[in-house]
């Protein structure tokens, strides 16, 4: 049987089957475990499903759920924005250059043994509590484990394709640029991907120092030290839902800025798309443009002061000191959703 067929496939029915079922199996366990009045595992230690599901209006009414989702996504990506500028640089010149290899690769495969949650002392006493400190204890966190990753980007790259550049009489920057840059990042979005779940443990460490809400804040102090098991349980399935879901972005902006990737995997495939995957298509373009243009009007009405919340314009409201990195983050996407127009003219 295929199901069974060592690195079988699924067909997308079958993985749509097999996903609900495997979570409505996970929900019984649940329940059984946690059901009667002598439960296997007492409440104190895991809620009922129901408890967990009632909680959140709890979460809603007086722990601003809303809020504090948008203030730990802020976090998450302001986090990567400045681990991936920081990376980049440092890991082509030490991939590419014997000099800065020689003299760099002994501290970048160091560094990685560094305990995240020993140094954060350290980061409160150079940045203080506030937004900033958040944002660079997360980059730190991720830069550890980024950087080694570009270096060996680098050395994956296919010596065939170097080959065929200096027999063209290709210069070193023009080897680099078409080269170099488009096969790392292309491997690099994966390995950025597979870092989310990283992020989100850091997180949760950083925003439980000080204030300035999120998930983690939320997490210390209702759930651990209220007791609030029901209410941690609920913000941890948010927190798998979130990460589920920028999963699922990353899978999506890879596709749209590597489309090579995958064409290895869809050779085989008629070039004709079917109707469905042409709705859907469809659907997300609209979802797209509209996206752009509510976060656009938000935009404006940041600098109007109209519309806001609790006096502060709506962005700022939700994303606290990190609405700058998403202001740059939406126009560098804005920048790659609107170039094929200006190629077309």
């Amino acid at each position: 049987m295929s199901l069974f067929k060592l690195r079988g496939t699924l067909s997308n029915i079958q993985s749509i089957v097999l996903g609900i079922g495997g979570v409505l199996f996970m929900l019984l366990v649940w329940f059984l475990l946690t059901n009667g009045a002598n439960p296997i595992i007492t409440h104190g230690i895991m809620p009922k499903p129901m408890e967990v599901l009632t909680s959140y209006e709890s979460l809603f009414s007086e722990n601003q759920l809303i809020k504090n989702i948008f203030r730990s996504i802020g976090l998450n990506l302001a986090g990567y924005m400045e681990a991936i500028a920081i990376a980049l640089p440092i890991g082509f010149l030490i991939g590419l250059f014997p000099f800065f290899r020689g003299t760099f690769q002994g501290q970048v495969d160091a560094i990685r043994y560094v305990p995240l949650t020993a140094v954060t002392g350290l980061f409160i006493i150079w940045f203080g509590l506030g937004t900033s400190m958040k944002v660079h204890f997360l980059a730190f966190g991720i830069l550890i484990y980024l950087l080694p990753v570009v270096v060996q980007r680098i050395d994956e790259v296919r010596s065939v394709y170097l080959k065929t550049v200096y027999t063209i009489g290709a210069t070193d920057w023009q080897t680099i640029k078409s080269v170099y840059i488009p096969s790392v990042l292309s491997r690099l979005s994966d390995d950025i991907r597979v870092l989310t779940a990283i992020s989100w443990t850091y997180i949760i460490i950083a925003e439980s120092l000080g204030s300035g809400g999120g998930i983690g804040a939320v997490i210390w102090r209702a759930g651990i030290r209220q007791g609030k098991v029901d209410k941690t349980f609920a913000l941890l399935i948010i927190i798998i839902i979130i990460g589920m879901l920028q999963d699922k972005l990353f899978l999506y902006l890879d596709r749209k800025f590597f489309p090579y990737k995958n064409l290895a995997k869809h050779k085989k495939k008629t070039n004709t798309p079917s109707g469905l995957k042409t709705m859907w298509n469809f659907a997300l373009t609209i979802l797209g443009w509209t996206f752009i243009g509510l976060y656009l009007l938000l935009f404006v009405l940041e600098f109007t002061g109209n519309y806001g919340i609790d006096g502060q314009p709506i962005l700022t409201y939700l994303f606290g000191d990190t609405v700058n990195y998403i202001h740059g983050l939406f126009f560098v996407l804005l920048f790659y959703q609107v170039k094929p127009f200006f190629k077309k003219k």
